[in-house]
């Protein structure tokens, strides 16, 4: 369960219990005065001494207990034990405001100064379904990302099982809020809405405000994906075709799907990796990279310019800037060989 709500179900089960307490010394008061007052004192007689002594109100006893020694301790013990329960009642009052609205309020101030912070992290307009499993695998990875949804139930749900998840609570199609997500620094946008036109928004609004940067969209209908990719989306995904390809290759290759699926299960797997090499690396060795990491293995290389694959390549293969190496990693191995490329660069 989230911090939020653990916090505050805290408090409100402290207040339940200090309001209990301090109805329990009030009829404790009331009927100790009864007692030793006689019939002489109403009962509300007896619930105003009460009162007044544990409030410290100080008028005169509306119960006299000065001739009785029974009943002036009574009255110490009423007013000690009636005076601590007050206070807190009256502390658990405060702290039940504060984390209500202000601590609420510190914590969304906070989140948006993480926010603020971030750089190449992704953007994930969704966290129903199949959103929340792209946040996972983002996670998982090591990318940083922050989700947007204008469901609070939706996200509080993610954030039961991720509570250190950074989000905003809003609409994805407002720019306002896109960019309060930090979209002019982001590496890549996921629209990944229940609602083909919503994606549809967040796609034309992403490339309006920000060309540079990469949108992968969810479609349901196919007949939508046409005009999703014209709004700017730069790769469609439908949940519904890709379940199909895949329920057809879980019966002609169970092996390569069951490999498939043991590396997107396990949090420290394989992932399939992708990295594009800049101009710094021109004419050098592929086992430039390979020096001190062991946690990949380049699979093929997408040849620029002309876009042709070579696979399994050789150590001694020459690598042209723009090149993009398909690798097989760790999220470590992966992290590592970024790290690389970047100091070679």
């Amino acid at each position: 369960m989230n911090s939020s709500v653990t916090e505050n179900s805290q408090v409100t089960r402290h207040l339940r219990y200090a309001m209990l307490a301090l109805v329990v010394i009030l009829l404790i008061g009331t009927i100790g005065y009864r007692v030793l007052g006689g019939e002489k004192y109403s009962w509300v007689d007896c619930f105003y001494m009460t009162f007044i002594t544990i409030s410290t109100i100080g008028y005169t006893e509306a119960v006299d207990v000065t001739q009785y020694e029974y009943g002036r301790l009574f009255t110490v013990f009423v007013g000690f034990t009636g005076i601590g329960t007050l206070g807190y009642v009256v502390s658990t009052v405060t702290a039940f405001i504060l984390e209500s609205d202000l601590n609420v309020a510190l914590r969304r101030k906070k989140m948006r100064e993480k926010i603020e912070k971030l750089e190449d992290h992704y953007i994930v307009c969704g966290s129903g379904r199949v959103g929340s499993n792209v946040v996972h695998e983002l996670e998982v990875t090591g990318r940083p990302c922050v989700v947007i949804d204008s469901d609070m139930a939706s996200i509080n749900k993610y954030l039961e099982s991720h509570p250190a998840q950074l989000y905003l609570h809003g609409n994805a199609t407002d720019d306002d809020v896109l960019l309060n997500a930090g979209l002019m620094r982001a590496r890549g946008v996921f629209a990944v809405a229940h609602d083909d036109n919503d994606n549809l928004v967040i796609s034309l609004s992403v490339k309006q405000l920000n060309p540079r940067l990469r949108v992968v969209a969810r479609c349901h209908d196919l007949k939508n994906a046409d005009k999703i990719n014209r709004a700017g989306a730069d790769e469609i995904v439908s949940p519904d075709f890709t379940g199909g390809l895949r329920l057809v290759s879980a019966m002609l290759s169970p092996m390569v799907v069951n490999f498939l699926d043991d590396m997107l299960k396990s949090e420290d797997s394989l992932r399939m990796e992708e990295i594009i090499l800049p101009d710094s690396l021109d004419n050098k060795q592929l086992n430039t990279l390979y020096l001190g990491n062991r946690d990949f293995v380049v699979l093929a290389i997408r040849q620029q310019p002309r876009g042709k694959w070579a696979f399994n390549p050789n150590p001694q293969h020459i690598m042209r800037g723009g090149d993009v190496l398909m690798v097989m990693a760790t999220p470590e191995g992966r992290i590592q060989l970024e790290q690389m490329v970047q100091d070679l660069s």
